[in-house]
């Protein structure tokens, strides 16, 4: 049985009816030009969502009458990039229809993997595939496409400034400092070591100054788990052990590999597991990573209590919370 591909014979198939563009030059010429003025109407819908983008302040309002006061930034950019995609993919369609061949083809459907014969068939009907769709002899729609192609990938490279600083300068400094309170999620109430029961768990934050407000930023990256053990429970060194209060200790509740939320607390082993990917942290070891794919153990924050008796931190974190990409090769 023959790999090949070959043109349909089938006798009871209706004659294939060749499009005007296949027998008329002058046709083709004009198709080609209407692709490559839907490409360029596609660069100049790229170019304005930039302009806009860059040039107009956010603060600016024009009047259409249909619509009356309507802000001129995000119309400028909508209009922009409506035109940017509905252009190209209009001259692609149009390009497809009335330029690349149309011929009706069969091959063999094959199980598996193909021969090694039939894999380089493969690539030379590719190859033969892209010369008949007509780069090589219409340098006027290569280079438009080309245009709009590199212009549409400027636009999310640039709205990516919208998404804030990167997560490594966000990660690497958190709310908490030396001597701030803990308190607890939700309700900001301060945290006394009484409070807390072996084997009690606990989601808290750093307290606000007056006049301060939480971010879902700062919450994010500032929740802190408190967990209460027996102190003869602990197998840390002498610094660690230092940086907890009468068994209670503190580690940031950003995953170290993904950043999701480690959630949940198995008390009969005192292991930490991130319930995203299944990393798992052992408590009395500094929250030692002991299985998942999690590269490094949880940040642990140094406690100890006010003169009033109240958790507070004894210092920042010292290292980037949240997933360890950020800051190191692990």
């Amino acid at each position: 049985m023959s790999n090949e591909i070959e043109l349909i014979k089938d006798p009871g198939l209706p004659a294939h009816v060749h499009r005007r563009a296949d027998d008329d030059e002058k046709y083709a010429k004009r198709a080609e030009t209407q692709v490559s003025i839907l490409f360029l109407l596609s660069a100049f819908g790229t170019v304005l969502t930039i302009v806009s983008y860059v040039f107009i302040p956010t603060d600016k309002f024009i009047f259409i009458p249909v619509m009356g006061e309507t802000n001129a930034e995000q119309l400028l950019l909508g209009l922009g990039m409506a035109i940017a995609l509905f252009c190209i993919g209009a001259g692609a369609i149009h390009w497809a229809k009335t330029l690349m061949p149309d011929n009706e083809v069969i091959a063999e459907r094959h199980e598996f993997r193909s021969e090694d014969e039939d894999r380089a068939e493969f690539v030379k009907t590719v190859k033969a595939g892209a010369s008949a769709a007509g780069l090589g002899r219409r340098p006027l729609i290569k280079r438009s496409l080309g245009l709009a192609l590199g212009l549409s990938g400027l636009t999310p490279l640039l709205l990516l400034r919208d998404l804030g600083p990167l997560p490594k300068e966000n990660l690497q400094k958190t709310s908490w400092k030396a001597g701030t309170r803990l308190v607890t999620d939700p309700g900001d109430r301060p945290i006394k070591p009484a409070d807390l029961e072996v084997g009690a768990v606990a989601q808290t934050l750093p307290e606000l100054a007056p006049g301060e407000e939480r971010t879902l930023n700062n919450i994010g990256k500032d929740a802190v788990l408190l967990i209460r053990l027996r102190p003869e429970d602990f197998n840390l060194d002498a610094e660690r052990l230092s940086w907890t209060h009468e068994g209670i200790i503190a580690f940031s509740k950003i995953c170290s590999h993904m950043g999701c939320a480690v959630a949940l607390y198995e008390q009969q082993t005192k292991h930490l597991l991130c319930p995203c990917h299944q990393s798992t942290f052992d408590v009395t070891r500094a929250a030692k990573v002991i299985f998942g794919p999690a590269a490094r153990p949880l940040p642990q924050l140094a406690i100890t209590v006010d003169a009033d008796g109240y958790l507070v931190a004894k210092q920042p974190f010292t290292e980037p919370v949240g997933p360890s990409f950020w800051e190191r090769s692990s």
